[in-house]
């Protein structure tokens, strides 16, 4: 599912953004805003990834012995939280 914001960075060469944000009910702060942070969220995407892989090879060279949070406290890694986010 598409995000309205990124509706709205999609089509805002078409149309403005004042108008696309006014017909899907999103404040245009809001949607510059989301627009701002769109490295950073690129970053940690990028970073969850990388980790992934990791905790991935830790689990596969462990034979697969350890449950699913054992790589991660092995890693304890700041960004790891157990069950979730």
């Amino acid at each position: 599912m598409i995000s309205r914001f990124q509706f709205v960075d999609d089509h805002r060469d078409t149309y403005e953004v004042k108008r696309l944000c006014q017909i899907l009910d999103v404040n245009r702060s809001s949607y510059y805003k989301w627009l701002a942070g769109a490295e950073a969220r690129a970053t940690r995407q990028h970073q969850d990834r990388l980790l992934a892989e990791e905790i991935r090879e830790v689990h596969g060279e462990s034979g697969g012995a350890y449950g699913s949070l054992g790589p991660a406290r092995l890693y304890r890694h700041p960004r790891v939280v157990p069950g979730g986010r």
